[in-house]
């Protein structure tokens, strides 16, 4: 945390205290610029499911939290706890949990058709990205806020909220040059269980984190064009 940083304390219930907002207008030459840019580099993302074990700058990982965790949220009540995972033991013991699911699951749980979906994508119970990458990040949902002396408060807009933090953080994964998978086991009760998490927190996604393998293949996927994704009224 930066030596300016105010440490956040909740607000509910306090009275709308604005402050002035004028960020510099960027030219827009250079916000066409820049927006070619972004769009290029985000084209080459890819969900990467093979990792190198090679270490990675675990600032550079705790700079993409940050990033994650200035996404806007359901009456900005920030509903989410990122756990970065580097200890090898505790990876295995996710790994171990989150195959035998994954084994009932592609035994039968999931059905037909989304058997069906995900055969291009080439996925199984096997997840070595769990244990191969150096790190993981578990994103949690705060489902209520959980006050030291136990009261509660509701979260608004928890799924969306939590959502918008993970696309976030995945961005700021790429820009970085790193890869990552967004890995639902399910079901995730095991985690919070794994990783000592309140009652107030629901795992939301894994998100392994590190530098593709050596021999690391992806599908050979085609996304939607602009044309096929955008209306315009």
């Amino acid at each position: 945390m930066s030596p300016t940083a105010q440490q956040w304390t909740p607000t509910h219930g306090e009275p709308y205290r604005p402050v002035a907002h004028r960020p510099e207008r960027m030219p827009a030459g250079r916000t066409l610029e820049s927006a070619a840019q972004l769009r290029e580099r985000m084209g080459q993302r890819r969900t990467v499911r093979a990792f190198s074990t090679d270490p990675v700058p675990e600032q550079a990982v705790r700079d993409a939290i940050a990033c994650a965790a200035t996404a806007p949220s359901g009456a900005h009540q920030q509903p989410w706890t990122f756990v970065l995972v580097k200890d090898p033991e505790v990876r295995r013991r996710i790994r171990a949990a989150a195959e035998q699911e994954e084994q009932l699951s592609y035994e039968g749980r999931l059905g037909d058709e989304w058997l069906a979906a995900l055969r291009p994508l080439g996925t199984d119970a096997v997840k070595a990205h769990l244990t191969d990458a150096p790190a993981l990040i578990v994103v949690f949902q705060q489902r209520y806020w959980l006050g030291e002396d136990g009261s509660r408060r509701k979260h608004y807009y928890v799924d969306e909220s939590v959502g918008i933090a993970v696309g976030m953080l995945l961005t700021a994964l790429h820009l970085s040059g790193l890869a990552a998978l967004v890995h639902t086991p399910s079901p995730m009760r095991f985690l919070a269980h794994v990783l000592g998490r309140p009652e107030n927190e629901k795992a939301f996604a894994v998100v392994p984190v590190g530098y593709p393998a050596d021999d690391c293949e992806v599908p050979d996927l085609v996304r939607k064009t602009l044309e096929q994704v955008l209306v315009e009224v």
